[in-house]
């Protein structure tokens, strides 16, 4: 048996780089995707988190329009299995705000933050995304509410950008936008 050695190197040359090209563009095309998921599902995170975080901090006016059902399983989501917002308190709402409370500033920012980086990971793209979703959603809610959030939410996205900031500073990347 005969081995044909005379195969043409510029045609297989030619053939690897359209092959590189074309997967090239569709790796470029899914992470497009999944940067613009992830930029949504920011969004959406954050301005359900301000949502919740207002409602409990009596600041009841111009509420998202989320049905019951949707809102209660986005409390059980991130982690909330205490008593319905709406039978709550004064008292137990003030302890749930507060700055250790599960709706605080601190541990909602870092759940907003938190969302963030582990759907990023270490990409920067996907770390601007994501932080481009929450303020997104944050200026979503406030529309939604009709007015200015209450300041525990504008110290909340202050919070959360922060920390997906010094994630980024971390990584070694800057936190200006470059496209800007």
């Amino acid at each position: 048996m005969q081995v044909n050695t005379n195969i043409n190197k510029t045609d297989l040359y030619t053939k690897y780089e359209e092959v590189k090209i074309q997967k090239k563009e569709e790796i470029k095309s899914s992470y497009s995707d999944l940067r613009s998921q992830l930029q949504k599902n920011s969004m959406g995170f954050s301005s359900l988190s301000m949502d919740a975080q207002a409602k409990v901090s009596g600041s009841a006016k111009g509420q998202m329009d989320l049905n019951q059902k949707d809102f209660q399983s986005f409390l059980k989501d991130i982690g909330y299995n205490g008593k319905n917002i709406a039978d709550l308190s004064q008292s137990e709402a003030k302890k749930l705000v507060a700055d250790d409370g599960f709706f605080g500033v601190t541990k909602t920012a870092q759940r907003i933050a938190d969302f963030v980086v582990n759907g990023a990971g270490d990409n920067e793209g996907m770390l601007r995304a994501g932080r481009s979703g929450i303020m997104q959603g944050f200026n979503d809610a406030q529309k939604a509410w009709g007015d200015k959030l209450p300041d525990i939410s504008q110290q909340t996205i202050t919070k959360a950008t922060e920390l997906i900031n010094q994630k980024m500073t971390d990584l070694g990347y800057s936190v200006l936008d470059t496209n800007a």
